[in-house]
């Protein structure tokens, strides 16, 4: 039987049909360590893998410092990529440069289109994207990079070379501090890439429930029944770290769990 999603064989398929997975990312390069949140490549790579065939074309509409692209890069695949901070625009830029020197230059990678567009996600459709075959993204999570209570944020302010926050853009969903007006903007962005996407493509989220205040807010539930509405719901994975060192959240007084894994939900154009 033909396979019209991907290029894997059958035992390389099934294993990525486990619910379930353990990812470690590697260590971040200094070129890319200023950006507070940035996506693992390897794991991109992935799910682009299994969502397209080589030469099609992937979409990351908040595209950070290009993880999304650099791993469609080394899978063979265009992509296409929006970031608001002109600065982590020019460092993706900077990257794929770097990634096509690594990868040889060679005539199938030259061919490739690897491209930043430096602009706002909620524009998508004003932008000169193609017929997108496959959407990966990963929002952030609510504003909690504004959080002053986090070690690693804490570490960060220590240095005048990373950043603690995405930006100061008030068109930045991470700077808006109410919970539903940003749980409307994410839902407004990633709705108005359905044009972009061709029938049948698929739309991966990375997204994870935020602890605030006392109490969880269930992002990850909330945007899979918003989007629930626009697209199909196909299925999620539970990505998993178990490198993480504990800490003593209210110890001896309450229960605060330490959570170290991260919603993968799946969306069709139907």
């Amino acid at each position: 039987m033909a396979n019209k999603l991907n290029d894997l064989d059958p035992k390389t398929w099934l294993k990525f049909q486990k619910s379930w997975f353990i990812h470690n990312p590697p260590p971040r390069k200094k070129g890319v360590i200023r950006h507070p949140a940035k996506f693992p490549e390897t794991l991109a790579q992935e799910f682009i893998e299994f969502f397209t065939k080589r030469g099609e074309c992937v979409l990351d509409p908040m595209a950070g410092t290009g993880s999304s692209l650099v791993a469609a890069l080394r899978s063979g695949r265009n992509s296409y990529g929006i970031e608001l901070n002109p600065s982590y625009a020019q460092i993706s830029r900077d990257v794929l440069l770097e990634e096509k020197t690594t990868l040889g230059l060679d005539q199938e990678t030259n061919k490739l289109v690897a491209e930043v567009i430096e602009g706002d996600a909620r524009l998508a459709g004003e932008y000169s994207i193609p017929n997108v075959d496959y959407v990966f993204t990963s929002p952030p999570y609510w504003d909690m990079l504004h959080a002053k209570g986090a070690e690693n944020q804490k570490k960060r302010r220590e240095s005048e070379q990373l950043d603690v926050i995405y930006s100061d853009d008030p068109n930045d969903v991470g700077n808006c501090h109410d919970y539903d007006q940003f749980l409307a903007q994410l839902v407004t962005i990633y709705a108005g890439l359905r044009p972009l996407l061709r029938e049948k493509a698929y739309l991966t989220i990375i997204v994870k429930n935020v602890k605030k205040g006392g109490k969880i807010y269930p992002l990850a539930w909330d945007l899979a029944r918003e989007l629930g509405r626009i697209y199909t719901l196909k299925d999620e994975k539970i990505w998993l770290q178990d490198n993480q060192p504990l800490a003593p959240f209210g110890l001896g007084s309450a229960w605060v769990s330490n959570t170290f894994h991260h919603y993968c939900l799946q969306f069709r154009k139907d």
